[in-house]
Formats: C-alpha cells, structure tokens, sequence
C-alpha cells in the first residue's frame, strides 16, 4: 500500500490510490482527495507569495475513479490584486471534476478578529467512523476525533481531523489541501436521514477563507438542512487551533434509495455491462468503436 493519496506518473498524470477510494463505491474517490489535489495544482499555476486563495469550488462531474487522472491549470484572469484560476481532473475520456479559484492579494493593516463560533478542544480518544468505512480507503486514512455529534448518529456535528499520509509522496501539504480534504466531510458527519434509505450525494463545494490553516489539525462544525422537494445544504465552520479560518458548503442531492426485486441488481449490471461492449463494437457493426479491445472488466459493469 503506498503511502500517499496520489502517486506521480509524469506529464501531470497521477495515479489515485486506494487511500482516496470512498465509503460508497470501492472503484470511487472520496471528493476530499481530488478536491485537495485540484487546489495543489492552482496553487503552483504562476505562483503568487503575495496572494492568499479567498474561494475555492469544485464541480464534481461525475464518479471519480480511483485509477489514473490527469490533472490540468491555468489563470482564467489574470491582475494585481485579484486572479481566478481554473482546474480540471480528467479520467477515462471526460472531465470529472472541475474547480475554480479567486485569489486575492494579502491584506495589510489591523485584522478584524472572526466572530464565527470560537473553535473546541482536541479530544484524546480518536473516533472510528462507523459507515461503509472501507479498509484502507479514505476514512481509515484520516485520523478523526469528534467533540460532538457522531458518525453513528444524525444531526449536526463537531469533528476534528488530520491525514495520516501526505497527498503526495515526500511533499508536506499545504494548509490549503489540509483544509479542502476535510472540508468535503460536512454532509457526511452531520447526516441527518438514514443512509440506508436516502442518498445524500453533495455534485459540489465551496469554501471561503479568510487566513490560512496553521497545524495538522482541521476542526470541521457542521451541520445539513434538508428542505422538501429533494434539496439539501450542509454548511460547516472551518478551524485550527487558533480559531477560524473559513466556512464551507455543500449543496446536496437528497432522493430515496432504489430497492430492487432480489436479484434484479445483477441482472441490472448485466444490461449495463452489455451496452458497455456495444459501445466498443467496430463501426461497421453499426455501433461506435472506442479505439479498445472489446471486454468487460471484472467487477468494472
């Protein structure tokens, strides 16, 4: 098992282990991970020491695979004192997230203190989080100590968190990463419907700082609300241990779980694997040909 989220493979090509893989899918990212990476890769596009990123969003298009990526930046507008940046994650053909930045020139001058909620203390016993941890996957990957709440029970909670291995191999994390690789978690500790019966599926996030995060440690304070008509918002204050440092948010997708007959799910992925190998039949089949050898992965349909 290699010890890092992301191995390099050259030319902006890295390969996402499975210390990335979330706890829904075994073949799916977490969006923490990519959404840290996309942040590293703004961050060292024409670098500026005398800008701070104030906003940061990531559109996640679709699964991320745990696999090979490619990962993509440039500076949307360039200024003096302000500068947007866009970047984008593409695996398998497609993007599969994409994220945009403002950066601002630092400030100079008296700061105005924070009056967002003052930060709690760092428990000594870690919490293990209870749902569909993967082993070696993400969640294990982190290290979590909660103050209030829990993974085991809904409504909003307080959580502490680190990594336990750096993004990349031999490169210490920026405060930025720390905080965009937690931030993605607000939905997920502070769920407020069963997740046996309701996904709860955030397609973005958003994070506002006004400082950067200083320690190991980033405090998540969330909390989801869920409105009729299939739309939900999880919002979390961001800390270290010297207070606030930003806020994030997430907007959610809330539906029912499906529930198949008993043995419909296969069938099901038998039907998709199917029109998967149609895809990749030649042309003159009368189907569109991908340029690959024709065959289902196991475990891939």
């Amino acid at each position: 098992m290699t010890d890092s989220f992301f191995v390099p493979l050259g030319d902006d090509k890295w390969l996402a282990t499975a210390r990335t893989r979330g706890p829904w899918d075994p073949g799916a990212q977490h969006g923490g991970p990519p959404s840290a990476l996309l942040g590293r890769a703004m961050q060292r596009c024409e670098p500026r020491a005398d800008m701070i990123v104030a906003r940061f969003t990531c559109e996640i298009l679709g699964p991320i695979p745990v696999g090979e990526l490619t990962v993509s930046a440039r500076v949307a507008r360039q200024g003096r004192s302000v500068e947007l940046l866009e970047a984008a994650l593409h695996a398998g053909g497609r993007d599969v997230a994409r994220a945009s930045a403002w950066r601002v020139l630092r400030a100079d001058g008296a700061s105005v203190p924070s009056r967002l909620p003052v930060t709690s203390e760092l428990p000594e016993q870690p919490t293990i989080p209870a749902f569909g941890a993967v082993k070696d996957g993400f969640l294990s990957a982190m290290e979590w100590r909660a103050v209030r709440g829990s993974f085991r029970e809904p409504g909003p909670a307080t959580v502490w968190a680190r990594m336990r291995y750096p993004l990349v191999p031999d490169e210490e994390p920026s405060p930025l990463e720390r905080v965009l690789i937690v931030a993605d978690n607000g939905n997920g500790i502070s769920w407020e419907l069963d997740m046996k019966r309701w996904h709860f599926i955030n397609p973005e996030l958003t994070v506002h700082l006004h400082r950067e995060a200083v320690g190991e440690w980033i405090c998540l304070d969330a909390q989801t609300a869920v409105s009729p008509g299939g739309a939900g918002l999880a919002n979390s204050v961001l800390s270290d241990f010297d207070g606030p440092v930003g806020i994030g948010a997430q907007s959610l997708l809330v539906a029912p779980r499906v529930r198949h007959p008993k043995g419909l799910d296969v069938k099901l992925r038998g039907v998709r694997c199917l029109r998967r190998l149609a895809r990749r039949l030649p042309r003159r089949s009368g189907y569109r040909s991908s340029g690959s050898r024709a065959g289902c992965r196991r475990g891939g349909c």
